[in-house]
């Protein structure tokens, strides 16, 4: 592989915090609408359905990741701080300090024995998923999902509510594992420290696989870039390889 190309941070002004917002507007408000559809498993919407709110799930997690490395509101900690607490509670509550904590590591010893994400390059996707699950989910956090749906099945049908909220939150996890940790990660790496490779150039594909985050060799190397910016980052690291 040629050199890294240089890209330097740009300014990102109020366009984080409105593509933040978008995303977890579309989130909610489809959750709300699902939460009411007439569910019925002979209709082929409910499929088309669940397969968009996993996507969007995955950008309500995108979202506190991108809170993670300071570049949803870069200009206003807290604010930043606030978008990625909510973003990660509502992601099936997600402790946000210990993701950010133990994201940080990754970015630090990235598919290393030291990496909290790293099951040590292991080829079998559900072993390492086990693994990667112990480190973030939490008995607390299972019990806050239970409460959580006791309370809101008072309001919405039981089913709607696995259907809709549950299931695509499960699907949208092994999603982001998937396309986030165990293709760019598996196996032997010759770049390191980044340790990372990206997914074949093909905007469409990266963004509905997983916001651009298969663009992964790009992220580890830019972690400054906010999810929407690794296009172009992307377009430069093939450039350099040619």
């Amino acid at each position: 592989m040629s050199s890294i190309p240089v890209i330097k941070p740009t300014k990102i002004g109020q366009k984080g915090l409105w593509i933040a917002f978008t995303v977890l507007l579309l989130w909610f408000g489809s959750l709300v609408f699902l939460l009411h559809y007439p569910l019925d498993f002979r209709d082929p919407l409910v499929y088309v359905f669940v397969l968009l709110q996993m996507h969007l799930y995955t950008g309500v997690f995108i979202t506190a990741h991108d809170s993670i490395h300071g570049v949803v509101a870069p200009h206003n900690k807290r604010l930043n701080y606030v978008i990625g607490f909510l973003s990660a509670s509502l992601f099936a509550f997600n402790n946000y300090k210990q993701l950010s904590s133990k994201h940080h590591l990754h970015h630090r010893h990235a598919a290393t024995p030291d990496d909290p994400d790293y099951h040590d390059g292991h080829p079998n996707f559900f072993l390492w998923f086990f693994a990667f699950a112990k480190e973030y989910v939490s008995v607390l956090q299972v019990l806050l999902m239970a409460v959580t749906y006791n309370i809101l099945k008072l309001w919405f049908p039981w089913e709607n509510l696995v259907v809709f909220w549950m299931i695509p939150a499960v699907l949208s996890t092994f999603q982001l594992f998937y396309f986030g940790t165990y293709l760019p990660h598996r196996g032997e790496h010759h770049n390191p420290p980044l340790n990372a490779r990206s997914q074949s150039l093909n905007h469409v594909k990266a963004f509905l696989s997983c916001y651009f985050f298969g663009y992964h060799l790009e992220h580890h190397a830019y972690p400054y870039l906010p999810w929407w910016q690794l296009p172009k980052a992307r377009e430069r690291m093939a450039d350099a390889d040619k």
